[in-house]
């Protein structure tokens, strides 16, 4: 396998606009900042149901984060009644939160119920899609929509962009891809 992390402003603009529609959101609010980042991974398309049952065997379980994310120590599950909580305790001690909002088939969606970012009224989502353009080539994608939180938007919008760009950049490492340059059609 390999992987091509690309975030072209395009592609990031369309991926969080589908997000942003496809997310339900209170009729009496909207988040004012989204973040959407994507790595590519080239799969064998002979073999591309096995291969995405691999990929998100590893990567993709709700607490799988810990094993992916380099700034990720621990997750632990925790259910309150019926809904399932996963606190993230960072490899600086702090601990985030996150509440499971939906899960589906290569896909979840969750809020930050406590956190020390600089962010509130955050909702994520973590999903691996077929790529639109590439045969070969599966997406995982996440992106979020959220306000700034005693910093300032630009300040809010790098934290959780930078921490999209290292936990993707690891997936990446992790399956043995290296960037590439996107081959011409």
């Amino acid at each position: 396998m390999t992987l091509n992390v690309r975030p072209s402003a395009g592609a990031l603009g369309a991926l969080t606009f589908a997000v942003l529609l496809a997310a339900p959101t209170p009729a009496t609010y909207a988040a004012s900042l989204a973040v959407g980042k994507k790595v590519e991974i080239e799969v064998d398309a002979k073999k591309m149901d096995a291969e995405k049952a691999a990929l998100w065997k590893r990567f993709g379980g709700w607490c799988a984060i810990a094993d992916w994310h380099p700034a990720i120590a621990r997750c632990e599950e925790s259910k309150e009644g019926d809904t399932p909580f996963r606190t993230l305790t960072l490899k600086d001690g702090a601990k985030i939160k996150e509440k499971l909002l939906e899960q589906k088939a290569n896909l979840y969606r969750y809020e930050i119920v406590e956190s020390p970012l600089p962010v509130k009224n955050y909702t994520a989502q973590f999903a691996m899609t077929p790529d639109d353009d590439d045969e070969d080539e599966i997406n995982f994608a996440w992106s979020a929509t959220f306000d700034a939180n005693g910093k300032p938007d630009k300040e809010a919008r790098g934290v959780i962009d930078g921490i999209f760009k290292d936990g993707l950049d690891n997936i990446r490492k992790l399956t043995g891809g290296k960037e590439k340059e996107k081959k011409k059609k």
